[in-house]
């Protein structure tokens, strides 16, 4: 069982909204840290384990730099987010480069940074040789196909546009060291949002066998391998967290028999969760707007998918807590809505919940990956502020609400002016 709580007090909460005004996200970055803290602690038995925070989950500097402090890198898939761990003082082998479809101006970032880059595709690399040149490490991302089980997030390997086969990444191996590569690492992400630790350990196993196999067929020694992330969070209060600890334990125990035994360390295991580091510290804060009552009864709120579309995008389930309202009955059963013109734009179907009125706050957990940064402004819709908790207790805001100016700054009613004269 996880248990839903919140880390501040009603009175400072409700503070918070007075001052700032809902809807918003709130981060914990004392939460943050700690957990931090807790997932390199479990994987200290690797030598030189590195975690790289994966930055779509939450691409904002203010929470990149606390990781940061803690030692965490970056792992990136774009330009922007390559520009935002440089903004945080990132460069080199402190940032991955995991990218597919992927432009020539974002390799030459990637480049310019030294970041180390992880190619999707055997044709990425002549296209990097040609438009920059190729850097002296390189790594591919590997896809297992039909060999493992990946999930509804991913897809099932075989079916997901990721990665290498096994043939592919023998051959883009012997092309690089033809074509002067000296260093090389591996990589494959399979799944997402995964509470089973087991398979993360199956797939260090798969990885850790790979490297033997490309020294035994290519004389091949790897420096690094990046397991990926997928580690999941416990969404619902009757799951329970992924035991960090055993998977560490067991991912050293791999290390000790497969990579240290035959003598292909030392190189430096690698993960980029995103999800279960900053997921269960962050909130989004939201008032009931209006509540309707039809063939279901239905509780609207100020914010909407834009604030958070992982319910509607995959039925996703995140925990809901009105505020003021403990040791109140859950005996009322509601859809809880936003003002989206899409009738998916629900953050619960069928919840029971106690009985709401306007003006009513609900905290809706879990939203600290995957929340704010999957928004958009479909119908017209404006992003929510970000307001992070400090570890000294007090809040600040660390990103600010979208205006309708930003909603329109991209748009020249300048070209042709008689289209919009009145």
């Amino acid at each position: 069982m996880t248990e839903k709580i919140l880390p501040l007090s009603e009175e400072k909460l409700r503070a918070a909204v007075e001052k700032f005004g809902t809807p918003f996200h709130l981060y914990d970055e004392q939460g943050i840290r700690l957990n931090m803290r807790r997932l390199l602690r479990a994987f200290s038995g690797l030598p030189d384990f590195k975690e790289y925070f994966s930055v779509k989950a939450a691409p904002n500097p203010y929470l990149m730099q606390i990781l940061c402090t803690e030692g965490a890198g970056a792992d990136c898939s774009s330009l922007p987010e390559l520009i935002l761990a440089e903004k945080v003082g990132l460069r080199g082998s402190e940032i991955v480069f995991s990218s597919n479809d992927t432009p020539a101006e974002e390799y030459r970032k990637a480049m310019e940074l030294g970041a180390l880059i992880n190619l999707d595709d055997l044709s990425h690399l002549p296209f990097l040789r040609e438009i920059c040149g190729l850097p002296e490490i390189i790594s591919f991302r590997y896809n297992p196909g039909p060999a493992r089980q990946g999930n509804a997030i991913i897809g099932r390997p075989e079916e997901a546009k990721y990665g290498v086969s096994k043939e592919q990444l023998f051959a883009g191996f012997e092309q690089a060291r033809a074509w002067g590569v000296k260093r090389f690492g591996i990589h494959t992400m399979l799944i997402s949002n995964e509470l089973n630790p087991d398979y993360f350990i199956d797939t260090a196993r798969m990885m850790f066998e790979l490297a033997g196999e490309l020294f035994a067929a290519l004389g091949l020694r790897l420096e690094f391998i990046n397991l990926g992330g997928g580690v999941g969070i416990p969404y619902r209060p009757e799951e329970n967290p992924v035991d960090l600890e055993y998977l560490g334990r067991a991912t050293a125990d791999l290390y000790a028999e497969l990579i240290a035994g035959p003598g292909l360390g030392p190189l430096r295991v690698a993960l980029e969760c995103g999800r279960m580091v900053t997921g269960p510290f962050g909130w989004l804060v939201t008032t009931v707007r209006h509540k309707k009552d039809i063939y279901k009864q239905y509780i609207g709120l100020d914010a909407c998918m834009a604030d958070l579309m992982r319910p509607a995008l995959y039925g996703a389930y995140h925990h809901i807590t009105p505020l003021g309202k403990t040791g109140a009955p859950y005996d009322r059963i509601y859809d809880v809505t936003g003002s989206l013109c899409e009738n998916n734009d629900k953050f619960a179907v069928d919840r029971p919940l106690p009985f709401l009125e306007r003006g009513d706050i609900l905290v809706v957990h879990d939203t600290g990956a995957h929340g704010h940064a999957m928004g958009f402004n479909y119908n017209g819709k404006l992003r929510s502020k970000e307001l992070l908790l400090g570890s000294d207790g007090e809040i600040r805001q660390i990103r600010r609400a979208e205006t309708l100016d930003d909603y329109f700054a991209t748009l020249d009613f300048t070209s042709t002016p008689s289209l919009f004269s009145t």
